[in-house]
């Protein structure tokens, strides 16, 4: 499904596609080049893959993926800059080592391999950064954590729904950052979840969703768990729905667009340049390879598409290049002050399960790292980092579901626990 919340997925079957790719893959190597830094951020050392990461990244595109890449960056140090008031910083990284690792196909055609600088759709990685925008209007006191939604957002939004059960005036800023609102998930509303990834997406993937359609068919549903919307928080259930409301609350106070406010606040002054919100336009752009999904048991090339369908809760495209860069300033503490860093960590509330969008993994070797990941049709990718951001990889296949969710894990422990890795 896409826009998935960070779960564990039960194995299934090898999918038709790891068929295929199994054939091309023996007639591929595997490929590692150095990644070249964007002009603000020092050039890193060259190092070579290590073959715990090369071995978890084949073992993902064996178990069904066409391709998978990561992107590592290690020992990289923060520019000893001050930040007046806690302003973002867009100080370099200084020093430190990158690599770039890429197994299988970007396209099944033409048998190219996936580069350092695709484009791909990252899903619900959109949430981090609407999320740290959310809290940098919470660090400016222009709304508060415990504010209604319904206070921020804009006219004519709805704001109930199901004979009143769910109501935005009840449903905080905070209940909505780390999905305890109790507001039923919209893609999994049976009809609009056919149309989105089931037997339906083929005729109905250039459909146009606004996020008020969106939010209706949301609010239509009884809230999920025992509260959505009263007194207290819901048990957290992760819900696209938070973070389309989210994006409106980021137009309410702003007066913009979420996608306008967050290319201002961290596009640019980060120079994520391969970083876009597409709105309405359903192609990629360039560079880029192929998304595949799986609907009923056939291979679907699901690279265009109209991405209204996810929103503020996951329309971002992106790179690997700028993931690392992106969780490498915020980890860093370069986009938050320390207060609001401390309540993006903050997984109380949802008993470990998530912050305020971001969530912790902890690897069998103990060390714990923080990240998030997203998927939509035709793609999967997630980023995580230790604490301080200056050891990081992301990662990305281009289907939308991995077959085995443990292959994620395991290039993670790869990454950051290479001791503890799984043979190849």
């Amino acid at each position: 499904m896409p826009l998935h919340p960070p779960r564990p997925i039960t194995p299934g079957p090898p999918r038709p596609v790891a068929l295929i790719v199994l054939a091309v893959l023996a007639a591929l190597a595997l490929t590692a080049c150095t990644s070249t830094p964007l002009a603000s951020v020092a050039r890193p050392r060259a190092v070579r893959a290590p073959a715990t990461t090369a071995a978890a990244l084949h073992r993902l595109v064996t178990d069904g993926a066409p391709g998978a890449a990561a992107l590592a960056t290690r020992d990289g140090r923060l520019a000893a800059l001050p930040s007046p008031n806690h302003r973002p910083s867009t100080a370099p990284l200084r020093g430190g080592t990158s690599q770039f690792t890429a197994v299988g196909v970007a396209d099944l055609r033409s048998g190219r391999k996936m580069g350092r600088l695709d484009r791909f759709r990252a899903g619900s990685l959109t949430k981090t950064l609407v999320a740290t925008v959310v809290l940098q209007l919470v660090g400016e006191g222009r709304l508060a954590l415990d504010d209604p939604a319904a206070e921020h957002l804009p006219p004519g939004v709805p704001l109930t729904g199901a004979g009143g059960a769910n109501d935005l005036r009840r449903v905080t800023i905070r209940q909505l950052l780390d999905h305890t609102s109790g507001l039923f998930n919209y893609t999994e509303d049976p009809h609009l979840a056919e149309q989105l990834y089931g037997a339906g997406f083929v005729a109905h993937r250039y459909d146009r969703h606004t996020p008020t359609e969106l939010l209706r068919i949301a609010l239509a549903h009884p809230p999920t768990g025992a509260t959505g919307g009263s007194r207290g928080s819901a048990p957290f259930s992760y819900s696209n729905t938070n973070y389309l409301v989210l994006g409106l609350v980021i137009q309410g106070v702003t007066g913009h667009p979420y996608a306008e406010e967050l290319r201002r606040r961290i596009l640019a002054p980060f120079d994520l340049r391969g970083t876009s919100f597409p709105g309405d336009s359903p192609t990629l752009p360039a560079p880029h390879g192929r998304g595949y999904s799986v609907i009923d048991g056939r291979q679907v090339d699901s690279t265009a598409l109209n991405p209204s369908r996810a929103g503020a809760a996951g329309e971002m495209i992106t790179t690997l290049v700028d993931l690392n860069r992106f969780f490498a300033a915020l980890l860093g503490g370069r986009l938050l002050a320390p207060r609001q860093m401390a309540q993006l960590r903050s997984e109380k509330a949802t008993h470990g399960a998530y912050g305020l969008g971001v969530y912790a993994t902890r690897l069998p070797c103990g060390v714990t790292v923080w990240g998030h990941n997203g998927d939509i049709n035709g793609s999967y990718a997630q980023t995580a980092g230790t604490a301080d951001g200056r050891h990081l990889v992301s990662y990305r296949v281009n289907t939308d579901d991995p077959t085995d969710q443990g292959d994620g894990t395991a290039v993670l422990t790869a990454e950051f626990c290479p001791s503890r890795a799984r043979p190849d």
